[in-house]
């Protein structure tokens, strides 16, 4: 482009109209143009389903048995909204009435929920006088059968009779960094307790937290004054000591005891993620049998390749080994959720495994560890066991890749234990999420595409469909000028694997201009950049960008889940790998097809794993991406938690070596890291880290940072004072990241004037 043209660009600002347009694409906007849309739904125990159906942002409540069919309006949202007005003594707008956690008494006669941070009761019949309830403490865990609440205080575990308010203390030694239960995996931490509850309530199964000898990590907060300062345990890769925990049982009756097992502390390791600790503290990788008598549960090895079935002996401590798998990179055990089960009453277990290059079921023997049949086989991926009846010898799981669709797109199956009769169950060729009432005999089938609006069916546990809830109307979203991603696919670097993403254009795209491209990253190894396949009516910011003249792209490059052992282990051991000759191509073979696409001026952008990959682009491929924004970026992953890099670049081992020049042991760890790239910066960079952020410490953009300045290259920074780690689409930070690219992609002056409707958070 001729310098007078460049010249008159950076003279042209950005108008007001523009930034509206975009804004009018965020979620905030686009979600309250949706009607007959299933914003929310809530099983209860008699297999009713309630859900919140959203008209035009207007919401509504609705009562449906899957038995008789029947549906109805479950409360007038007008009189529930004044009589909370009269309670609060406030306008409470009806359009506007967001309940969540709704549950209903067994007779249907009160309904309980949750309103701007409020727990209710209301009597469904006569007046409605809607009234305030005691919630449980944030920190509590309660029990399968709601009698009894756990929690910590002082490092140890107690229970509360929630009948009664009576507190029992049940461990006695616990100590700072020695504590019972306690919720911390150094990038994440809680106050509640880390447990798994038999199902008749009267044991639990959780561990000792040993982290006396790990290291500290410190932040502090930004005040007038002295800073108030944050320490706590965080254990980094090649650590001599990280977490471990000593497992045990806690018996409640006739009266409490503990239980220790007797074996050595393990690692702190789950097979599906890098805490042992699910949602709402439930420990991961623990099993009880249906009696309460049994306990199953997997060590893992600290660089995640060796997973160890065991069996607890509950009451005298022994525990005995029953099958062990190594895998040569990492073992996982699911994608969703764990999907090993122990068959106690049929003296067999069920493991997930990816031995044959894709994630599938085994049956095998309890007693003996023997393998006695595969359960499903074949070039897809068992993503999610849902529902199981061992005693009929059935299995129904989710699953990707098997009827030649868009292999992210989730189908249900039934399939049985002998691994015969594999069936499909939801035939649409769509995307399925599934939620299951808690019998398991019904479950509600929301299908979709990023293009096509959600239809939501109730099906039997056979797949037979009882009724169709709702079908979402995008017709105002239409009517405003909404229009979908554009799914795509490309070749991988191997010239033969299919990859498949998303791109966002402008709703006015002129085929005779040029555009410039964004090109948005989560590189994995446990997430993606597109994520579901669900329709959703914004995608984060990304079409609000394209409106404002650009292309985005996004694309699920190998090294991503989801798909084969092989595709996800493409850069195990070079994280700094990050998908990203994947990316650089998806964005090549489209422009060969838009010729409105321009590849000289392509830029990068992500977030945390993001931050990490989007650097390494601009770095790593300076001839290509000219501009990136990097926010909360893990640059160096030998300052970031072990459990995360020592699984995807395995365990931290010095060469005994030096660098000639820059004087640093050289390590297996040298291939990730951005601050050894940092003379490669060319383009624009603009870096982002919060000071609050305990998840990723503002350590690994300030190690970045400091070897820019060494390099002596020109960069941008932002650090956001009292900011933890999730602040990418703050209203603040998002539009200094559309003003970034504006500047410096399409060469025009941004408008600094231009703020937010309040609705944008």
């Amino acid at each position: 482009m001729r310098c007078f043209e460049l010249m008159w660009l950076r003279s042209v600002a950005v108008g007001e109209a523009e930034y509206q347009r975009a804004e009018r694409m965020l979620g905030p906007n686009t979600a309250p143009l949706l009607a007959g849309h299933i914003a929310a739904h809530y099983w209860q125990d008699n297999d009713l389903l309630v859900y919140r159906r959203s008209d035009l942002g207007a919401q509504s409540y609705v009562l449906f048995d899957p038995a008789s069919g029947e549906r109805s309006e479950l409360i007038d949202t007008g009189r529930l909204a004044a009589a909370l007005a009269d309670l609060l003594e406030r306008e409470v707008d009806s359009r506007e009435l967001t309940l969540t956690g709704i549950s209903l008494t067994d007779d249907g006669g009160e309904m309980q929920f949750n309103f701007e941070g409020r727990r209710y009761s209301l009597a469904l019949a006569g007046e409605y006088a809607p009234r305030q309830l005691e919630r449980d403490s944030p920190g509590e865990f309660l029990s399968p059968d709601g009698s009894r609440a756990a929690f910590i205080r002082e490092h140890n575990l107690w229970i509360r009779d929630t009948a009664t308010g009576e507190l029992t203390q049940l461990t006695f030694d616990g100590e700072e960094n020695y504590g019972y239960a306690t919720d911390n995996a150094g990038w994440i931490r809680g106050d509640g307790p880390v447990l798994k509850w038999s199902p008749d309530s009267n044991k639990i199964a959780t561990f000792r937290h040993d982290g006396r000898e790990v290291g500290d990590f410190v932040l502090w907060d930004t005040r007038v004054g002295r800073s108030e300062v944050d320490i706590w345990k965080y254990p980094l890769p090649g650590d001599e000591h990280i977490f471990m925990i000593e497992r045990l049982v806690i018996h409640l009756e006739p009266e409490p005891r503990v239980v220790f097992l007797d074996m050595p502390p393990d690692p702190h390791r789950s097979t599906t993620s890098d805490h042992v600790a699910g949602d709402g503290g439930v420990f991961l990788d623990t099993q009880w049998s249906a009696d309460s008598e049994r306990l199953a549960f997997i060590t893992s090895s600290r660089d995640h390749k060796i997973a160890q079935l065991r069996l607890a002996d509950i009451e005298d401590g022994s525990v005995r080994d029953v099958y062990r798998e190594e895998a040569a990179t990492h073992y996982m055990a699911g994608f969703i959720d764990e999907n090993w089960r122990v068959l106690h009453d049929r003296g067999e277990f069920i493991w997930f495994s990816e031995q044959d290059g894709w994630g599938h079921l085994y049956l095998h023997d309890l007693a003996s560890g023997e393998l006695k049949n595969r359960i499903t086989e074949g070039s897809w991926l068992v993503l999610d066991i849902q529902q199981m009846d061992p005693e009929a010898g059935w299995i129904w799981l989710l699953a990707s890749n098997i009827e030649g669709r868009d292999p992210y797109f989730y189908n249900l199956y039934r399939v049985g234990l002998n691994g015969g009769g594999l069936e499909l169950l939801t035939p649409e060729p769509l995307h399925h999420d599934i939620s299951w009432s808690d019998s398991g005999e019904y479950f509600l089938d929301t299908m979709s595409t990023p293009e096509t609006p959600p239809v939501s069916v109730v099906r039997n546990r056979d797949g037979a469909e009882i009724a169709t809830l709702e079908s979402t109307d995008i017709t105002e979203l239409l009517l405003a000028e909404w229009q979908p991603p554009v799914p795509f696919s490309v070749k991988a670097r191997d010239g033969v694997t299919d990859l498949h993403g998303l791109m966002y254009v402008p709703a006015m795209l002129d085929p005779m201009e040029s555009y410039p491209v964004l090109n948005y990253l989560y590189p994995g190894p446990l997430g993606s950049s597109v994520g579901s396949r669900r329709f959703l009516s914004s995608r984060s910011d990304k079409q609000a960008l394209a409106e404002l003249g650009f292309v985005v792209v996004e694309v699920d490059a190998m090294g991503t889940p989801g798909r084969s052992k092989s595709f996800h282990d493409i850069y195990y051991g070079d994280m700094g790998d990050n998908g990203l000759p994947d990316q650089v191509l998806t964005i090549r073979q489209l422009a060969e097809r838009h010729p409105w696409i321009d590849l000289d001026r392509v830029g990068i952008w992500g977030h945390s794993g993001g931050g990490f990959a989007s650097t390494a682009g601009i770095l790593r491929y300076p001839d290509f991406y000219k501009v990136a924004v990097s926010s909360a970026g893990n640059h160096d992953n030998r300052n970031y938690e072990d459990d995360w890099a020592e699984r995807w670049q395995g365990l931290l081992e010095y060469s005994g070596e030096t660098d000639p020049v820059r004087g640093y042991s050289l390590s297996n760890y040298d291939n990730q890291s951005n601050p050894l790239l940092a003379g490669n910066l060319q383009g624009k960079l603009l870096l982002a880290h919060g000071l609050m952020d305990t998840n990723v410490h503002p350590n690994s953009t300030m190690l970045l940072v400091e070897a820019l300045i060494e390099a002596e290259k020109d960069f941008d920074l932002i650090v956001l004072p009292n900011t933890g780690h999730g602040f990418l689409n703050s209203r603040w930070f998002m539009k200094r990241r559309w003003d970034y690219f504006i500047e410096h992609l399409q060469q025009r002056r941004p408008n600094g004037e231009f703020r937010f409707g309040d609705n944008i958070r």
